[in-house]
């Protein structure tokens, strides 16, 4: 009985499948819409989780001021080398303290040039960015106490500037001092915030004091915590002594942030998976209106049909059996949606990911409800048109014209 129902309303779809094709464009659409935003959302997410576990979930950020919602920047005094030998000395459980300044300046070299992020630090920021070198070999510590203009650059610097040449012992003017390539870090291509990890040039810090900044700020420290270490009390320890040399009397506010990577890690998946489910929300409006549109056009059915539905009922058809016939037709329309909206959103999510330069991760769980849903919506939406059909008058139905 099911197949001749499934058969029977098969052959009534068939009979206009342009409107038929029409009718479940919206069930394409909101389907492909919705799997094609998780996915790439997902996508999102994991690339934001790669990227902040390359720098390590152990590593704290130490900045002068306030940041956050209801905190602004403040003038606060930068961080200097008294306070870095101070953290070096009293924290425990840490493997490397590194010092950070930055800025942009102008590289040449030859016929090329370009403006660049340039980082003044030390060898511990290789090891808490866990950032190889390709070729050459990191600053000696002459180099670090000294100033020597000696330089580490990324691959994005290299191609631009040396192409495929040697760029081992070359000199590559930064602003109006000529600095030495010593290394060549590995690529690490684009950051989740779009932004070219490779485009830098790292030098010593006193280099970068005496010869870019003409100051002796640190604007910035990084704090790599053992393997098993606990960042919390760590970041407890930081704010202590911080507090202390900074002359914080109880009560008053911190005039430095502690950022701890696991904290940053947190909110950018929790922001990440909000927007998400925001695009699939909206895209699963598309959902709602599809089903309207097999509703409308099932109305129409019923009405075309009026006559063959009075003949059925007249010769002995039960109102269940119309019943189902139509109920059937709007599953099939929807069910035959939710496969090509399923088809088309993986594809679309598959290209976008791979332009976008992120995983490709597919939730099962997501296809599943796209699915049962598209059919859900063939149900609901169905019903009323069918339960119309099933109580027609059989007398009144044959006289329809």
């Amino acid at each position: 009985m099911l197949l001749e129902t499934v058969r029977l309303a098969l052959q009534a779809i068939a009979r206009n499948v342009l409107r038929s094709s029409l009718t479940v464009l919206g069930i394409v659409i909101g389907v492909a819409a919705v799997i094609a935003m998780v996915t790439i959302g997902n996508g999102t997410t994991e690339k934001v989780r790669q990227d902040l576990s390359r720098l390590g979930s152990n590593l704290l950020f130490l900045s002068p001021g306030q940041f956050g919602p209801g905190r602004a920047s403040s003038d606060a005094k930068p961080f200097n080398m008294r306070d870095l030998e101070a953290l070096r000395s009293q924290l425990r459980e840490v493997r490397v303290i590194v010092p950070v300044a930055q800025r942009q300046a102008t590289i040449i070299a030859g016929n090329e040039n370009r403006a660049t992020p340039v980082r003044g630090t030390d060898n511990g920021y290789f090891v808490a960015q866990a950032w190889a070198l390709e070729t050459g070999r990191t600053f000696l510590e002459g180099e670090i106490r000294s100033g020597r203009a000696a330089c580490i650059i990324g691959s994005t610097v290299r191609e631009r500037i040396f192409g495929m040449s040697e760029s081992i012992g070359r000199a590559i003017r930064v602003n109006k001092i000529s600095c030495e390539v010593i290394g060549t870090l590995e690529s690490k291509g684009q950051s989740s915030f779009g932004s070219d990890q490779d485009d830098i040039v790292i030098m010593p810090l006193s280099t970068f004091h005496r010869r870019i900044a003409g100051n002796s700020d640190i604007p910035t420290v990084y704090v790599s915590a053992e393997d098993g270490a606990d960042t919390g009390k760590v970041q407890n320890d930081i704010e202590h002594l911080l507090r202390e040399r900074r002359g914080i009397t109880p009560g008053k506010r911190d005039d430095f942030t502690v950022r701890d990577m696991k904290q940053i890690a947190e909110t950018q998946a929790a922001a990440t998976s909000m927007l998400t489910g925001l695009l699939a929300a909206v895209a699963g409006v598309s959902l709602l209106v599809g089903g309207i549109g097999i509703m409308n056009i099932m109305l129409v059915s019923v009405t075309e049909r009026t006559r063959e539905i009075g003949i059925r009922l007249a010769i002995g058809a039960l109102e269940g059996q119309v019943l189902r016939q139509f109920l059937v037709e709007a599953v099939v329309l929807s069910g035959f949606g939710g496969v090509v909206g399923i088809a088309l959103g993986l594809g679309f999510a598959y290209v976008a990911s791979f332009s976008m330069g992120i995983p490709f991760v597919v939730d099962p769980r997501i296809v599943a409800i796209a699915f049962i849903f598209s059919a859900a919506v063939g149900v609901i939406f169905g019903y009323f048109p069918a339960r119309r059909a099933a109580h027609l008058d059989p007398i009144e139905a044959l006289r329809h014209e």
